[in-house]
């Protein structure tokens, strides 16, 4: 087979490998955010996360994986809409930031 062939193959096979690593990553999101908000009594909207950023980073070990951000919306009374977001480190949940709650004085 010619290179370009060999070439073109393996990136159709790099890409489909990242596609499937997203949405494996993607629902590991949702099921961690999913878990925290039901924890915290929130309530998360639209049932879903969305990318905010994709880059490399390094594991406590110092290996090379994948570092992907999602954020999310989410209310704590029903009537509004807050952010959060988490933080997958490989297939690993990382980090999660859920807004502190505003207390409004009066």
């Amino acid at each position: 087979m010619p290179s370009t062939e060999i070439f073109v193959l393996l990136s159709i096979a790099l890409a489909v490998w990242f596609w499937v690593d997203t949405l494996k990553a993607r629902e590991t999101g949702i099921a961690a955010v999913r878990a925290a908000c039901n924890n915290a009594g929130l309530q998360l909207l639209d049932d879903t996360v969305a990318t905010a950023s994709v880059r490399l980073g390094r594991t406590d070990r110092g290996h090379v994986a994948i570092r992907r951000v999602y954020q999310f919306e989410y209310s704590d009374t029903g009537n509004n809409r807050r952010n959060g977001s988490v933080t997958l480190l490989g297939s690993r949940v990382v980090m999660m930031s859920i807004s502190p709650e505003l207390v409004e004085l009066v």
